[in-house]
């Protein structure tokens, strides 16, 4: 999949080739959007609102920390919240609960993930109504879903749909799978109650539909935890003067690096797949005195690291009035 994501986010012609193979995916998708509308396809609804938070491209966007943080806040004004996920890159297929222990290769990295930060419930399945409807049964204090992705999945019943773009990448060449890299037309939009735009800097807001409540998102973090143990910590400046390899297997790798080149760190860069299955050889450098990688990544490589394994925690900074409109919209 990655050759063909250099086609998405670049000028070329190449993807003329596969236009009439989008023109199906469009078809498709518009046919099944409206047999969900019309309820000839069924949608299940929830006793607690539901929390969507997508988007209409491929790769990651950085949803799972924006999920993270709105637990955080709904905990902050007294709800109980539950999050459901696919568990994309595990093999669970039934719906299933995840402890911050459990194995990645079951459930999923972002799913493990979840669990470690989110202080609540996690499910995971190929079902994500299933997988709600799993989660209230055990734990009937919930009182809000939160869906990391999940937009196209309209078998879920919604209250409040974020729609979550990458700032640096934005929407490639424009062009639906595969083609280009979106799952939906970008008029999809319009139907949300929000966009965030994650890393906004240099993206062209006059693309987006004006009529939809836009807000920024950055990601924060300067504290390193070893994997080996995870109470020992450092800040950047432990690695100065240090050969580093830094590991991503994200959606966006160069978002990772280029957050380490902020931090002021040198080092080697390994971009891997998105849910990448590490295995010891991936780590097989000669010259390492440190391995960095992203927690999501960490999850994984627990059973591979030595001593010199680091992950770098990251949160999600959003705007106050993100967290006010998903409140007004809860009720």
């Amino acid at each position: 999949m990655r050759w063909l994501e250099r086609y998405w986010y670049r000028v070329s012609t190449f993807h003329l080739l596969l236009w009439p193979l989008s023109l199906l995916f469009a078809a498709l998708a518009a046919l099944r959007r409206l047999l969900y509308r019309s309820g000839l396809l069924s949608t299940t609804r929830l006793r607690a609102p539901v929390i969507v938070v997508g988007n209409i491209s491929v790769g990651g966007t950085g949803k799972t920390p924006l999920v993270i943080r709105l637990a955080q806040l709904l905990r902050e004004h007294g709800y109980k919240p539950g999050i459901v996920c696919r568990g994309y890159g595990g093999s669970a297929d039934a719906p299933q609960p995840v402890l911050p222990d459990s194995d990645p290769q079951l459930v999923g990295d972002e799913a493990v993930l979840l669990a470690r930060r989110s202080d609540g419930p996690v499910w995971v399945g190929t079902r994500r109504a299933a997988a709600a409807r799993a989660l209230l049964a055990a734990h009937p204090d919930c009182n809000v879903i939160i869906c990391d992705d999940g937009l196209q999945h309209y078998a879920l019943g919604r209250d409040v749909e974020l729609a979550v773009i990458d700032g640096e990448r934005g929407f490639g060449n424009g062009m639906l799978l595969p083609a280009g890299p979106l799952r939906e037309p970008v008029r999809r939009l319009r139907r949300v109650a929000a966009l965030v735009i994650n890393g906004a800097a240099l993206f062209p807001r006059e693309i987006l539909p004006h009529e939809v409540a836009t807000f920024e998102m950055d990601m924060s973090g300067r504290t390193f935890y070893n994997l080996l143990n995870p109470q020992r910590q450092a800040g950047p400046e432990r690695f100065a003067g240090q050969r580093v390899h830094a590991v991503a297997a994200i959606g966006n790798p160069q978002r990772f690096f280029n957050h380490l080149q902020q931090l002021g760190l040198s080092f080697v860069a390994h971009p891997l797949p998105d849910h990448h299955a590490f295995e010891t050889t991936d780590f097989a450098f000669s010259d390492s005195e440190a391995v960095i990688m992203t927690e999501k990544d960490a999850v994984k490589c627990e059973r591979l690291c030595t001593e010199n394994f680091w992950a770098l925690r990251i949160d999600a900074v959003i705007d106050p009035a993100l967290g006010e409109l998903v409140l007004r919209k809860l009720g």
